[in-house]
């Protein structure tokens, strides 16, 4: 092995002081940066204007630091969703704020945010940092709340049937644990920002209960209103809680169908009921439940991609008979719903407007109609098995019908064309006079696409449903639209995926899971609340969030292969393009890391204007390599010939030479003694 040359050796010991100084002169510069950007934020909360041409002078020197270009860089960055789980109750060990911390870990490491549409896989990863409370920490929470639900079944009818739940309103312990979750932020205050989530066992209760979203006791039972008990509630504020003691409970489709939750004690929300458990499969199930919630409400998967734009349009289009019923759509409440959502970002514009049109007088809506009815056939056992044919609306063929006669639909409503908006979601509510039910697709109410949503209902107020919740056939209120339509909106406008759906790249294929789909959400058969949850909220701002970033990092990466494809970092040497390019780019890696920073402290108004303002030193890269690329000239570099190969030569004669030798001799080499007799 050579050695290095003795006057090499001091450099080469000194190589990892001067590495190991680069971070901290590197970190230094990044902290005036750092202060820059904070005081420009406000004075453009936007990011319309680029920063880098006002940056101090001192400031631009330490940009100008010679980094690695590598897009490792990029597609390492990473987001942490930091959790808190807390533990109210008796039946938890003492040891699990230990244990179930190194259960998760070993069940699940960081991967790739998600998407229903391709890309599948985005760039950003996340990482679950999980925290837990051990039960003595929320004994008083605990106590607080089996006090209040045994007062309540102390003090409410027990059901008819004696293996039915009795209700409890969500509000009796959600005040509770809503006041202990204030109580620990405010501790802490914004330098710990998290998702909490609090498991809770209550105690011995007088009978079976599960808990329901209707005011009374009276409205849960009613008969003509089936209502589907859970144990699971996700507050405005960014706690859940998960009443372990309640049900057991399950939900699901009636007769087949994935996602189903079944009743028995092998599920992890019926982790407390039936045969007692021992520590090790406790905490095993309380893992699974936390890594369940994890997936599904705080790392959900993008139902489509949604960019950044600055102002929005939601356009109500009702088509309705000769007289319009209020009942189940009011639009005004709609829009106070996603209002209350605060779902723009800072800079965003979100407006609703509202046009009417009969349908007698809309040739196109009756054309659409006719154009997308179809008829399935389902057999009932009577007297004997009757054969019976219903009708439906094809939505695909629907929408390709209002999409076609867009023109013709804005000529009819009285809507005008402009350009004001940059980004228009119509809204088609079909309010027919028939007496007759006529679904979406057969099962929906509602029916979002990335470029509109359309809504159907008809005189037919109520009809059984293909789901059922702890017995009971679930009745859907047909006449209601208000509900379907903000959970079509979510998904078209924001890219909100619903609770029950998710994209698995195990399957390769969308799943279904009805865990999550009772209690505080718009979404699914099994909820009746209208009103947002954090998990839309901040899944409304993620999905841009990660839309934008995807873009840029993936935009990135083409730049720097198309740089390598033309001769690296070298076509920046001419016109001092190289100090401007690694300047832009060391404060690209910076905006960018900025921004998975403020995503893991769940701050993402601060995210969105470091990301904003990363477009225009992405910009200023792509200029400037597209620029060096223009200018590149060809030209032939001549070289000496190489010296004629003597020895190969030669050696090749001998051999020849050799070879012809033996063939000519080989009578007198080769020949074979005769036998002598």
């Amino acid at each position: 092995m050579a050695r290095p040359p003795p006057q090499t050796l001091p450099l080469l010991l000194l190589l990892p002081i001067l590495v190991s100084l680069v971070p901290a002169a590197t970190a230094a510069a990044f902290s005036g940066i750092d202060a820059f950007l904070a005081a420009a934020a406000p004075r453009d909360p936007s990011a319309s204007n680029d920063t880098f041409g006002s940056l101090p002078a001192g400031l631009r020197r330490a940009l100008a630091a010679p980094t690695p270009i590598l897009s490792s860089r990029l597609l390492s960055l990473s987001a942490g969703v930091p959790v808190h789980v807390r533990l109210a109750g008796n039946s938890f060990p003492a040891t699990s704020g230990r244990s179930l911390p190194s259960l998760v870990s070993a069940a699940v490491s960081s991967s790739r945010f998600l998407s229903s549409r391709r890309p599948h896989l985005l760039a950003l990863s996340h990482t679950l940092h999980l925290d837990v409370a051990g039960p003595v920490a929320t004994g008083k929470l605990a106590s607080r709340a089996g006090a209040a639900v045994r007062a309540h079944l102390d003090n409410s009818p027990a059901p008819f049937h004696s293996n039915a739940l009795s209700s409890v309103p969500y509000s009796l312990v959600d005040d509770l644990v809503a006041e202990d979750y204030r109580s620990v932020t405010s501790a802490l205050g914004d330098s710990a920002p998290a998702v909490y989530i609090y498991l809770l066992d209550l105690g011995p209760q007088p009978r079976p209960y599960a808990y329901t979203a209707a005011s009374s006791s009276v409205d849960a039972s009613s008969p003509g209103f089936s209502r589907c008990l859970g144990p699971v509630w996700a507050g405005k504020d960014r706690y859940i809680w998960i009443d372990l003691g309640a049900g057991p409970v399950n939900y699901g489709p009636a007769l087949s169908g994935d996602g189903v939750l079944p009743r028995g004690e092998f599920h992890p929300l019926a982790t407390l009921h039936g045969r007692p458990k021992s520590e090790k499969a406790l905490l095993a199930d309380l893992a699974s439940l936390v890594l369940s919630a994890y997936k599904s409400l705080l790392v959900p998967s993008l139902r489509i991609p949604v960019h950044y734009e600055s102002s929005l349009l939601i356009r109500f289009v009702h088509i309705h008979g000769n007289e319009k019923d209020p009942a189940g759509l009011d639009f005004s409440s709609i829009e106070q719903s996603i209002r209350d959502g605060d779902l723009p970002f800072n800079g965003q514009s979100l407006k609703f407007d509202l046009h009417t049109v009969k349908y007698s007088e809309c040739p196109i809506c009756s054309f659409a109609i006719a154009r997308s009815t179809n008829s399935f056939t389902s057999r009932f056992l009577f007297e004997n098995y009757t054969l019976i044919v219903n009708e439906y609306l094809d939505s695909k063929r629907l929408r390709q019908v209002l999409s076609d006669s867009a023109d013709e639909m804005h000529r009819v409503a009285g809507v005008r064309d402009n350009d004001e908006y940059d980004k228009v979601v119509p809204v088609y509510v079909f309010d027919l006079d028939y007496d007759k039910l006529l679904p979406l697709d057969r099962y929906h109410q509602a029916v979002a696409f990335g470029d509109m949503v359309i809504a159907v209902r008809t005189r037919s107020s109520q009809t059984v449903s293909d789901y059922s919740c702890n017995g009971r056939h679930m009745i859907t209120m047909t006449k209601n639209l208000e509900r379907p339509i903000i959970g079509s909106v979510l998904q078209s406008m924001w890219g909100v995926s619903p609770t029950h759906l998710s994209w698995s790249p195990e399957h390769n294929a969308t799943v279904v899971d009805y865990t999550w789909s009772t209690g505080h959400t718009p979404f699914g058969p099994f909820s009746e609340t209208k009103s947002l949850s954090f998990v839309q909220k901040d899944a409304a701002h993620r999905n841009v969030l990660l839309t934008t970033l995807n873009y840029t990092i993936t935009s990135t990466i083409d730049i720097l292969e198309s740089m390598a494809a033309h001769g690296g970092e070298t076509i920046l040497l001419r016109k001092k393009r190289h100090v401007e390019f690694i300047q832009r780019w060391n404060l690209l890696t910076y905006k960018l890391e900025k921004v998975v920073s403020a995503m893991s402290r769940l701050d993402y108004q601060k995210a969105m204007y470091f990301l904003r303002s990363s477009d225009h030193d992405l910009y200023a890269i792509h200029t400037l390599v597209y620029q060096a690329s223009q200018e590149l000239e060809a030209s032939l570099v001549c070289f000496k010939d190489p010296p004629f190969p003597w020895v190969s030569v030669s050696m090749s004669g001998v051999f020849v030479f050799g070879f012809f030798y033996v063939y000519s001799k080989r009578d007198k080499l080769f020949r074979s003694k005769r036998k002598q007799f």
